[in-house]
């Protein structure tokens, strides 16, 4: 947990290992990210305004690393732009103060639980000759290994997820994109014109079009 405000930060630690949780406190955002790389940590609470490194650039560096760590924003910031920023950097949750202690708990073990049963599903593919590690966003066939942008690795993971079953486009886009617009449907099919194209010289792995619905992934 990072919280720069140390009443508020050593009464958030107390609470939560009072609930069987071992919380290392930090006080600013540099503090934070040693902790981090000198141990191993299933969840992270960051503050957003913080001293010395805030809480968007501290969740930059972990996701960029450690893609698969839950992060939860705590914040007293309620605009829009900076909700989305957190979410588009990779935030699992996002709470804005005042908040209640059993909310903190409820959003925490929500997070963890769902995290968890993500984890636990696979994370590597065999698609025909391919293989698709998706925590690293990794494409290889052979000796050829192709590094995928954080979009194509997610919507691949939702078609292997889905294979041999319609992905729905609506699904997709707000999962990946957080909303169903037009403009993000249209920036989603350029994204399987990508797929496909790392996909055409092997037979065995088809992106099919369902048509009003969405696509199917499909791996003889």
């Amino acid at each position: 947990m990072a919280e720069d405000d140390k009443n508020l930060g050593i009464l958030l630690k107390a609470f939560l290992d009072a609930k069987g949780f071992v919380t290392t406190l930090c006080i600013n955002g540099q503090e934070a990210l040693d902790s981090f790389n000198a141990a191993e940590y299933d969840l992270c609470v960051f503050d957003v305004m913080m001293p010395v490194m805030d809480g968007f650039t501290l969740a930059k560096q972990i996701k960029s690393t450690h893609p698969g760590t839950p992060i939860i924003f705590l914040t007293a910031k309620k605009e829009q732009d900076d909700i989305l920023e957190g979410f588009r950097i990779g935030a699992d949750d996002y709470i804005t103060k005042p908040f209640s202690m059993d909310e903190l708990l409820a959003r925490i073990t929500a997070v963890h639980r769902r995290c968890s049963f993500v984890q636990a599903q696979p994370s590597v593919f065999h698609l025909g000759g391919y293989t698709f590690d998706a925590p690293r966003h990794v494409l290889t066939k052979g000796a050829e290994t192709k590094k995928l942008t954080s979009k194509e690795a997610d919507l691949l993971l939702l078609l292997c997820e889905n294979m041999g079953n319609t992905l729905e486009r609506s699904r997709a886009l707000k999962q990946i994109w957080e909303e169903d617009s037009y403009l993000n449907a249209r920036s989603m099919d350029v994204y399987i014109t990508k797929l496909r194209k790392y996909f055409r010289d092997d037979p065995d792995v088809d992106i099919q079009n369902v048509h009003g619905v969405g696509f199917k992934l499909v791996v003889k």
